[in-house]
């Protein structure tokens, strides 16, 4: 059986969260270990409250999560809330687990979730960083181009980063993975009409369930892509 540690906040609506990543998962025949890092208050239309785990919750929930045979083989993380538990977090992952790290700092039904300069060395530790077209420019720092966006967050430490290209504009969905090495991998979708919330959770857990399963990061990302594509047309 393949298993994931997947991280982050739940969802009343349940459009999005650990929800999510668990209906994802599922369709790809994984298991979720879930860690909840915050109870969030939601409908598809507003964030109404966070309530907030502690940070020793969080890391306790992780390593009890990690003692569980079978063991995960990657882990996915999306609402963190807090720079404290981004360090709990950081703590108590082992070395070597691929992480895939959706960098979430709004709710799609609005209201900031975390901070910019708030996830630490995790930033730095992620096999994959996947932020959309705003999240980029915010971490980054950078107003310039797409690609000197990512050069700078791979500036910065990060391992790889996937650009999701959901919210630009054209026939087609465009993400681009950049690697430290100075690749850039494009991965193209007809762009569907309407929109679903959760999507970023659903591409970062279907990446992090290939990855667990032995994919390469530039097949995990194509093979993730067109699960979410699949979702998308349902």
């Amino acid at each position: 059986m393949t298993v994931i540690l997947a991280i982050g906040g739940t969802d009343s609506s349940g459009g999005a969260g650990l929800t999510r990543d668990t209906a994802m998962a599922a369709g790809l025949g994984t298991a979720v270990r879930p860690v909840v890092t915050a109870v969030t208050v939601q409908t598809d239309d507003a964030l109404l409250a966070i309530h907030p785990s502690p940070p020793q919750a969080v890391a306790d929930q992780a390593r009890a999560a990690l003692a569980t045979p079978p063991a995960p083989g990657a882990v996915k993380i999306g609402m963190l809330g807090s720079a404290g538990v981004a360090e709990a977090i950081n703590d108590a992952l082992p070395a070597g687990l691929p992480i895939v790290l959706d960098p979430v700092l709004k709710a799609s039904s609005g209201g900031r979730l975390m901070a910019a300069g708030g996830f630490g060395a995790l930033l730095q530790r992620a096999a994959l960083v996947t932020p959309n077209l705003a999240e980029l420019e915010v971490l980054s720092g950078s107003a310039g181009s797409m690609d000197a966006q990512a050069a700078q967050l791979l500036a910065q430490g990060a391992r790889a980063v996937l650009v999701k290209g959901g919210h630009g504009t054209g026939a087609e969905s465009i993400d681009v993975l950049y690697t430290a090495e100075g690749a850039a991998t494009p991965f193209a979708a007809a762009r569907l009409p309407g929109s679903k919330r959760g999507t970023g959770c659903s591409l970062a857990t279907a990446i992090a369930c290939r990855l667990a399963r032995g994919d390469t990061l530039p097949e995990a990302c194509r093979r993730g892509k067109a699960a979410v594509h699949r979702w998308l047309g349902c």
